[in-house]
């Protein structure tokens, strides 16, 4: 199911991109060393992805899968996938009316979902994006969405199912110069609320933040200025997964943009 939701997502974002009015596609690649906080067990994590977003008459799409590989000091290697598509409708596009007021750029309905791969999660995320206007940035967004399960559960061999939940996540971009230098700051934070398990137990609410700061390597070698970026990701989750376990983990960060 997981791998046929993904296709899907990706024959969407293809079918409309003839009519985008804008699109971008990169590859991203990172590296780091983190926690399982369900065993403790740390491992050496690599983790390549592949993420997309495009806007065309009626709103934007954004979507990305990431690969991961995780390396244990022991040298047992664990592989798996994990994806994120959401798909919002402008309602300024779609209604005609300049949707803008104060600092707020446009307002749109969003329809989306997470999956993985080996757990088999699942979860719907319809809800409400604001574009904001803010000097300087060149994007900035909040998301507040519910935070639907479809997981298959455990007797299915996938991660336990848990009660609904809902979601709130804020996206930013920030582009700056030191001299000839270019850079960018960009980033999301998320907070997930509380819900139950399947058996009965608590998954508490958590907080997952990963700025990146990039330098544009492929500009300052004279290439396209945003073709090739390199930099640091620090990865800040309270309360991961659900759990007691606090984790923050810097990460090598590599961006090739198509």
């Amino acid at each position: 199911m997981y791998k046929t939701i993904l296709l899907a997502a990706i024959c969407v974002v293809c079918s409309s991109g003839h009519a985008a009015s804008w699109s971008n596609t990169s590859l991203h690649l990172n590296k780091g060393d983190f926690k399982n906080p369900f065993t403790g067990q740390k491992s050496t994590t690599t983790i390549a992805s592949l993420q997309h977003a495009s806007g065309y008459d009626y709103g934007d799409n954004f979507f990305f899968i990431d690969y991961i590989n995780d390396a244990t000091d022991d040298g047992y290697q664990d592989k798996d996938f994990y994806g994120e598509w959401y798909s919002t409708f402008s309602l300024s596009k779609i209604s005609g009316n300049d949707m803008s007021y104060g600092a707020i750029a446009d307002i749109g309905l969003t329809a989306g979902f997470n999956a993985a791969g080996d757990s088999k999660v699942l979860k719907y995320l319809p809800g409400v994006k604001v574009n904001w206007q803010a000097p300087g940035f060149s994007f900035l967004s909040t998301l507040v969405t519910a935070y639907v399960d479809d997981n298959d559960g455990v007797e299915r061999g996938g991660a336990p199912s848990e009660t609904n939940s809902w979601m709130l996540d804020i996206a930013w971009g920030y582009p700056f110069s030191i001299g000839a230098q270019k850079f960018n700051v960009t980033g999301h934070i998320e907070y997930i609320a509380a819900r139950e398990n399947e058996f009965g137990e608590d998954v508490k609410a958590w907080v997952l933040a990963q700025p990146i700061i990039t330098w544009d390597l492929g500009n300052a070698m004279s290439m396209k200025e945003n073709t090739l970026l390199i930099g640091l990701e620090w990865q800040y989750w309270h309360n991961k997964l659900g759990t007691d376990t606090k984790e923050s983990v810097p990460q090598l960060h590599i961006e090739w943009t198509f």
